[in-house]
C-alpha cells in the first residue's frame, strides 16, 4: 500500500497540482472574455452550455500537466545535482514512467480540445500549438535567456486563447489578448532563473516593469468595458500578491526570496484571471474563479510549484 501511495504522490508532484488550478483559471477567464456566459443565468445554464467549458478545463489539465511532467523529464540530469528530492532523480518515478504519464496527459488534453473545436477547429489547433510550445520550452527554450521566458509565456497566452475559442468569433476579436499572459509569464520566468543561485537587480527591474504594464492594461480594458470599479479590487489584490515578494527580492535577491516571488507570480494567476472575468463578465463569475485561489494555495503547500 505504501508503495502505491508513494507512486501516486510522485505522479502528483510531477504534475504540479497547484499550477494546474491556475491553468483552469486561464480557461475560465478566456470563456468570460469570449462573452459565452454574458447573457446566461442560473436558470438558463444547461448541460449543453457547461459541457464545452468542462472539456476545455480537462484539456488544460492534460496540456499543463503533460507539459510540466516533460519539464522534469528533460531536467532529470540537472535535477539529480540541484534538486535530488524530485520524483525522477529520487527514484520514486522512473524516467520511462514519467514519459508515459506526460504523453498520456498531452494526448488527453489535445483530444478534449478537439471535442470542443470540432465545430470551429480553433480549440484543437490551439491545444496542439500549446503542447508543441511546452515541449519546445522544455527541450530548448528554457536554456535561452530571451526566447525561454517568451516561450513559457506563449504557453499561457495560448491557454487563454483556448478558453476564448469557445466562441469562434471572439478569437477573431480578442486574439491580441494572448500577448498579455506572454508578457506576464515571461516576466515571472525571467526571475525564476535565480531560484537556486540568486537573482540580479536588472532581471528584477525588468519583471517589475512588465508587471506594471499588465496592471495598466487590465485597468484600461476594465474601464473600456465600464467594469473598472468591479475589477479594481481584484487588480489591487493581484498587485499586492506579486509586488510584495518582488520588492522583498529586490532588497535581498537571494535564492529563497526569488523563489517566493516566482511562486507568488504563479499562484496570483488565479487572481489575475478573476480580474479579467470581473472586467468582461459579472462579479459572481469573478468570485467563483477567485475561489480557486485558496485551493491552489493549499495544493501549493502540499506539492512544489516550481
Amino acid at each position: 500500500m505504501s508503495y502505491i501511495v508513494s507512486k501516486v504522490i510522485g505522479y502528483l508532484r510531477l504534475m504540479r497540482p497547484a499550477n494546474i488550478i491556475t491553468a483552469i483559471a486561464d480557461i475560465l477567464a478566456g470563456v468570460a472574455i469570449s462573452g459565452y456566459f454574458l447573457h446566461v443565468t442560473f436558470h438558463t445554464c444547461t448541460l449543453d452550455l457547461i459541457l464545452p467549458v468542462v472539456c476545455l478545463c480537462l484539456a488544460t489539465i492534460g496540456l499543463y500537466g503533460g507539459g510540466v511532467v516533460f519539464n522534469d523529464v528533460f531536467d532529470a540530469t540537472l535535477d539529480a545535482v540541484e534538486r535530488p528530492e524530485r520524483p525522477i532523480p529520487s527514484g520514486v518515478i522512473s524516467k520511462t514512467q514519467a514519459i508515459i504519464l506526460g504523453s498520456y496527459l498531452l494526448l488527453v488534453g489535445i483530444l478534449a480540445a478537439f471535442s470542443v473545436g470540432r465545430l470551429n477547429g480553433y480549440a484543437g489547433w490551439l491545444a496542439l500549438a500549446t503542447a508543441a510550445s511546452a515541449l519546445s520550452y522544455n527541450k530548448w527554450g528554457k536554456h535561452h535567456p530571451v526566447w525561454g521566458p517568451l516561450n513559457m509565456g506563449l504557453c499561457r497566452g495560448l491557454n487563454l486563447l483556448l478558453g476564448i475559442s469557445i466562441v469562434p468569433a471572439a478569437i477573431e476579436t480578442y486574439w491580441w489578448m494572448g500577448f498579455i499572459p506572454i508578457i506576464y509569464i515571461a516576466a515571472v520566468t525571467n526571475i525564476s532563473r535565480g531560484e537556486v543561485h540568486g537573482g540580479s537587480q536588472r532581471s528584477l527591474q525588468i519583471t517589475a516593469a512588465c508587471y506594471a504594464a499588465v496592471f495598466i492594461t487590465m485597468g484600461v480594458l476594465a474601464a473600456m468595458h465600464q467594469q473598472f470599479l468591479t475589477a479594481l479590487p481584484f487588480i489591487l489584490l493581484f498587485a499586492y500578491m506579486i509586488m510584495k515578494p518582488l520588492l522583498n527580492a529586490r532588497k535581498d535577491p537571494s535564492g529563497p526570496n526569488i523563489g517566493k516571488a516566482v511562486k507568488a507570480g504563479i499562484v496570483a494567476l488565479v487572481v489575475m484571471n478573476a480580474a479579467w472575468v470581473a472586467a468582461f463578465a459579472t462579479l459572481p463569475f469573478a468570485l467563483a474563479v477567485l475561489i480557486l485561489l485558496p485551493i491552489s494555495m493549499l495544493l501549493g503547500k502540499m506539492f512544489s510549484i516550481t
